[in-house]
């Protein structure tokens, strides 16, 4: 098994995430990825894997998939032990909405916070409303991390078990964290859940190289 990945993909991360918590042995080839550039020149199997052109993109044998939700779905069903989704219905159904939720409706207000990382916009009216969305980005968030904190209370993972939805909402909030968005402090479930997250052996692999890459390839972050 092949999963083609990039040192700053949050969804590549997902799925390798998976991999390892499911103990699944496969190859991983990290594309080509700077700040200037991005991810430039695109990996050939990726462009002809994915019409996106973007990473995740996990080859199993003759089957070639990509996008983080597919593959989470397919590990599932192709090696189900140990499971990482509810078996019952509606509790699978929550589980995906969770993960759903993270990846349509935070990861883009994440995005907006990357807005601060980026060098000075130079025209004074752009940079005030870029610095406008970051703030609007901070206040969504800190919205989101109530109800997560809230739903958090008196549970170890968001799902009962651990699930996709731990592995999609612990990498949405860390990439919130890197970035210097509002601070779990102030959600004290949520920041419990995420330090018990982060302790396990895949996640933690994740956050350290995700870290290790920011201090080869990112500008400076805040926070």
């Amino acid at each position: 098994m092949k999963l083609y990945s990039g040192p700053l993909s949050l969804f590549g991360h997902k799925a390798e995430i998976a991999l390892n918590e499911k103990g699944i042995a496969f190859e991983r080839i990290m594309v080509p990825f700077s700040q200037t550039q991005g991810y430039s020149p695109k990996h050939p199997a990726v462009l002809a894997a994915n019409p996106k052109a973007q990473v995740p993109v996990l080859v199993d044998s003759d089957l070639t998939l990509f996008d983080s939700t597919v593959i989470f779905e397919y590990l599932e069903d192709a090696y189900p032990t140990p499971p990482l989704y509810p078996a019952e219905a509606k509790a699978r159904a929550r589980c995906r909405l969770m993960e759903l939720t993270a990846d349509e409706i935070l990861v883009p207000i994440v995005v907006k916070l990357g807005y601060r990382t980026e060098p000075p916009a130079g025209d004074p009216v752009r940079q005030a409303a870029r610095e406008a969305e970051g703030r609007r980005a901070d206040a969504a968030l800190f919205d989101r991390f109530a109800t997560m904190a809230d739903e958090l209370e008196g549970r170890e993972y968001l799902c009962g078990g651990f699930s996709v939805a731990d592995i999609t909402m612990f990498m949405t909030v860390l990439f919130s964290q890197r970035l210097g968005g509002p601070r779990l402090a102030a959600h004290p479930a949520l920041a419990r859940w995420y330090e018990r997250v982060g302790s396990r052996p895949a996640p933690a692999k994740a956050a350290a190289e995700i870290a290790a890459a920011d201090r080869e390839l990112s500008r400076p972050l805040a926070g």
